[in-house]
């Protein structure tokens, strides 16, 4: 993907404005067709999606049997079939994968790569298009929770499936934006997103991914019962930080990069990276949950050597989950 096209700062302030779109190349795109095809979705996935009205936008997360997220997925229904976007990573493999799981329903799941892409754009949709996911973060969705204060950053992304033969129209109606700018936009609204994010130990809680992805009281699913033992009982071992990070330095870190703490321990690594139009250097990382909230942290880029410094905001808190009170249980009055 091309990360700029001119100057990533200017280009920021091009998309948000509507005058940009961006060409996802690393997005996937599945059709689902059939008559079972939401009740069968609706038991893979994290989200509820038995009901889910025509063109309504939603999330949802596919989770192993000890609820950690495999890959997250936006998704939106025609009437007639589910469209799906993912990262393209392995797509051959998850769409085999999913069509072994099929069984006895009614569905189909084809990959329509080929013949669509991805162009993300900001408040209106792109022409051409044959239907677009509207996000709606940082809003908690049905269903959801939230561990942490409501992030306030404007965040109006959409993505539209554009035929690929109608891409090259697209630019008649949109300058080119690259995924740079995107990315500092995402980082400044606290937004998590596959592939970044997702490591083979992610947990939906350590991102506050259950306020937009996650249905805490819909039927089961894989990963449903890790999910409200963390949520109701335990904490998760991680957090996701927001990190101002110092602009006086020549490169911003690398993702991967770690971060550090108190006696130069290392605690977590940067998941995302962005030069923003007005915030500067920032960047989400993830970190052990009891790290003091008010230290200064450091984070070193593993190509250069280099050290930044850098102040984190709360996005989920240190005392995130436990949300039963199981006083009574344990025999207090």
């Amino acid at each position: 993907m091309t990360q700029s096209f001119s100057n990533p700062l200017v280009e920021q302030k091009e998309f948000i404005q509507g005058v940009s779109a961006v060409l996802l190349e690393d997005k996937a795109v599945l059709l689902v067709t059939g008559e079972d095809r939401l009740t069968w979705l609706n038991d893979l996935f994290s989200q509820k999606l038995d009901d889910l009205k025509p063109n309504v936008s939603v999330e949802a997360l596919w989770l192993d049997a000890q609820g950690r997220i495999v890959r997250d997925f936006h998704i939106v229904d025609d009437g007639e079939s589910t469209w799906l976007t993912t990262y393209s990573t392995e797509i051959d493999s998850l769409v085999a994968q999913l069509q072994r799981m099929v069984f006895r329903a009614k569905v189909q799941v084809i990959n329509k790569s080929d013949e669509y892409q991805v162009i993300s754009s900001w408040s209106k949709p792109v022409a051409n298009s044959v239907i677009t996911w509207s996000d709606t973060w940082p809003e908690i969705s049905l269903g959801g929770w939230r561990y942490g204060e409501e992030p306030t950053e404007p965040w109006h992304y959409m993505e539209s499936l554009v035929p690929t033969q109608d891409v090259a129209s697209v630019w008649q109606e949109f300058k080119h934006c690259g995924t740079m700018a995107l990315d500092a936009l995402r980082v400044a609204a606290k937004r998590p997103t596959g592939p970044n994010e997702i490591d083979e130990k992610a947990l939906p809680h350590e991102f506050d991914w259950l306020a937009s992805a996650v249905h805490m009281s819909k039927g089961c699913y894989r990963g449903q019962e890790a999910v409200a033992k963390v949520h109701n009982l335990g904490h998760p071992p991680r957090r996701l930080v927001f990190l101002h990070l110092d602009g006086s330095a020549h490169a911003l870190p690398d993702l991967g990069d770690e971060i550090f703490g108190l006696d130069d321990v290392v605690i977590g690594k940067v998941t995302s990276v962005g030069q923003h139009h007005e915030m500067g250097p920032i960047a989400l990382g993830l970190i052990k949950r009891n790290t003091p909230i008010d230290i200064e942290l450091k984070v070193v880029n593993a190509a250069t050597g280099e050290s930044l410094s850098a102040t984190q905001e709360v996005i989920v808190p240190v005392d995130a989950g436990s949300v039963v009170d199981v006083s009574g249980l344990r025999g207090k009055k």
